[in-house]
């Protein structure tokens, strides 16, 4: 009986010895260098009266504090101690706070509010004394954190990790936690950063999920509204070019780029669309708070304008004047078309609240043809103008038409339009086709061949008339090519063929021509030397018959002169001679007439005849001896009256042939 007793004292001995062992195996535990004890407390007199499942004053259940690194001691089986690594950030990443404790979210709300006595959410009491609310807290904690934060009281979610205990039994039951857990992805969690795509220049859309309301009509939020464009319009002084850079992200500065939420929501910030996107660079952004999308920045070259339409803004005060009835141009900051674009330069301004219509400032050539330009795409639904001539020949014309819009009349050009593209489809292609089409139906189509030019001419006038309306220049209108039906172009051929081969005639006429003058010129320079030498015996005979004829010239002077000195001499001495002679033949007729009275005719004759051979002024012998019928006196009294009719006291008369002789022929013998 006492050996019982005895060995039953030292297994009672063994086993208490065992279970000390046990409990103080169980109750010493080794904190890692990395992790943290979880405490959590079984017996207690006292009972947690607060909704928090965290005991701060030694009530059951999970301990407020932690155990740091180290040997702990925590006797078992009162506690039970659960190690938990610390938060760790991984670098690219960021830490996502939710809170399990705290007060209840007002309605409507969609995260905590936060302030500095938060610190790194490391401690619990200074989180509850100082107002901290259960749910998603607005900062995170940014790449490379390590903070030994409380399982139970904070959730950390990071992109490759979630941290923490939840309470709630769905989120336990799905199994491990992940950023999948909590309606995320990995790529929410990362650092948002804003850089360009390729050779694209992009901004950070930003989307807000917590804050106040929009007002109404309000299509996106911006800290204070419009009240400090506002105020600059009432400077006189102040330009649109500075109230368009007090537009662009301004804002920005009062909540650090969207990344101090908190300060974005003290300053005013509202939920929804924001006006001021993101820039360059890397944001840390709570993804439960803020959205971001990639968007185009907008860049406007040289060469061009960009037209803003602004959805957002003061209220629509149109500055365009009540003759100009296509909308509203306005000034910057207002809502409408703003009437200052904006030129040469990048541009941060949301997409999603103002469209920007580009419009090119250089000479924009359109055309009208199966190919399309290759410094824009504006003219891509152009085709070939098809036309019918008075003949009924339907034909095709390339055309080609340059414009200009400058850059002050652009906003008005676009409030008449509303795009470049309306512009060239809706107004120009319609006049241009139009028009050519209404005037190839007045012509021949030869006649349009012909006077292509006229008619190119003509529509440039009517093109430059119909765009001068809406504010656009013409610098030209150009006839590219026409296809012509076959039927056409064969009576073109053939018309164009004959005149072809009339030209090469021509040019062979020529060619012999040409030929004809070559060997008239080569024997012309064969023959030169004598040609010189005949050229130069010309010159000699010239001279000498010029100098003939000079001295001629000087001989018939002085022959004329002396002529008509003699002339006048003899006209002198004829006159007195004349007289003379007429008083001495008066006197001859008295004594004629004395003597016929006395002795008659025959005897007075025959003194006559007497006198003038005694004064040898008669021949004897006539110059013309007449035989025949009569006697010898009525021969000799013939003679002597022809030579009183034909001769003048000094001689033969003047103008009278001398006297030839008078024979009278012999009849010829009987022989």
């Amino acid at each position: 009986m006492n050996t019982f007793w005895i060995v039953f004292g030292e297994f009672v001995a063994v086993v208490v010895a065992m279970v000390a062992l046990l409990i103080v195996a169980r109750s010493v535990i080794v904190i890692g260098p990395a992790q943290v004890g979880l405490v959590v407390k079984r017996v207690s007199r006292r009972h947690n009266t607060t909704d928090t499942p965290i005991a701060f004053d030694g009530e059951a259940g999970y301990q407020s504090a932690l155990l740091m690194p180290g040997v702990r001691f925590k006797l078992w089986p009162r506690y039970l101690v659960a190690k938990h690594p610390w938060v760790q950030v991984p670098a690219g990443e960021i830490g996502v706070v939710i809170s399990q404790i705290g007060e209840r979210l007002p309605t409507g709300a969609k995260s905590a509010v936060y302030r500095p006595e938060f610190g790194n959410f490391t401690n619990l009491r200074e989180f509850l004394e100082n107002g901290g609310q259960k749910g998603v807290q607005r900062p995170v904690l940014p790449p490379g954190s390590l903070v030994p934060i409380h399982p139970v009281a904070f959730l950390v979610v990071t992109a490759t990790k979630a941290y923490g205990l939840p309470i709630n039994r769905a989120v336990m039951a799905a199994g491990p936690l992940s950023p999948e857990s909590f309606g995320l992805t990995s790529k929410q969690l990362r650092v948002t950063v804003i850089a360009p795509e390729g050779d694209q220049d992009v901004v950070g859309i930003v989307t807000t999920l917590d804050g106040e309301p929009l007002p109404p009509a309000d299509i996106a939020g911006r800290i204070g509204g419009f009240n400090d464009i506002e105020d600059l319009e009432v400077r006189p002084e102040v330009t649109d070019s500075e109230l368009i850079e007090a537009l662009l992200g301004a804002k920005n500065q009062l909540h650090n780029n969207y990344q101090d939420f908190q300060a974005f929501v003290d300053s005013g910030g509202r939920i929804g669309l924001q006006h001021d996107p993101l820039l360059y660079g890397a944001y840390l952004l709570n993804p439960f708070l803020v959205r971001v999308e990639p968007a185009r920045m907008l860049v406007v070259n040289q060469g061009e304008v960009a037209v803003i339409k602004s959805y957002v803004g003061l209220p629509t005060l149109d500055t365009s004047g009540p003759e100009f009835k296509f909308g509203s141009i306005v000034q910057p900051g207002h809502r409408g078309i703003w009437r200052e674009a904006l030129r040469t330069g990048k541009y941060p301004l949301n997409p999603r609240i103002y469209a920007a219509e580009k419009v090119p400032t250089f000479i924009l050539t359109l055309n009208w043809a199966d190919a399309s330009s290759v410094a824009h795409n504006l003219d891509a639904q152009l085709s070939p103008i098809e036309g019918k001539s008075r003949e009924g020949f339907i034909f095709k014309i390339d055309l080609q038409v340059q414009i200009h819009v400058p850059d002050t009349k652009a906003p008005k050009v676009i409030s008449m339009v509303g795009s470049m593209q309306n512009l060239v489809n809706e107004v120009l292609q319609a006049a241009v086709g139009n028009h050519f089409r209404n005037t190839l139906q007045g012509l021949e189509a030869i006649r349009f061949i012909e006077t292509r030019d006229a008619v190119q001419a003509a529509a440039f006038d009517a093109v430059s008339r119909y765009l001068a309306a809406y504010e656009v220049e013409t610098r030209g209108v150009y006839i590219q090519d026409v296809t012509f039906p076959d039927e056409l172009v064969g009576v073109l051929t053939r018309r164009e063929i004959a005149n072809q081969e009339k030209a090469t005639y021509l040019q062979q006429k020529d060619a012999q021509t040409i030929r004809i003058d070559l060997e008239k010129a080569r024997g012309t320079a064969d023959m030169q030397a004598a040609l010189a030498q005949a050229q130069v015996s010309v010159d000699i005979n010239r001279a000498r018959a010029d100098a003939r004829k000079a001295e001629a010239d000087g001989e018939a002077a002085f022959v004329e002169l002396t002529g008509a000195a003699e002339g006048s001499r003899r006209r002198a001495i004829g006159l007195g001679e004349a007289a003379a002679a007429e008083a001495l033949g008066l006197a001859h007729a008295k004594g004629y007439d004395a003597q016929v009275a006395s002795l008659g005719s025959g005897p007075t004759a025959a003194v006559a005849i007497a006198n003038a051979v005694s004064e040898g002024k008669l021949n004897v012998m006539p110059e013309v001896l007449v035989t025949g019928g009569g006697n010898a006196f009525e021969g000799l009294a013939a003679s002597l009256m022809r030579g009183m009719n034909g001769k003048s006291p000094s001689g033969p008369a003047a103008g009278l042939e001398p006297p030839r002789q008078a024979r009278k022929k012999e009849p010829r013998s009987a022989h």
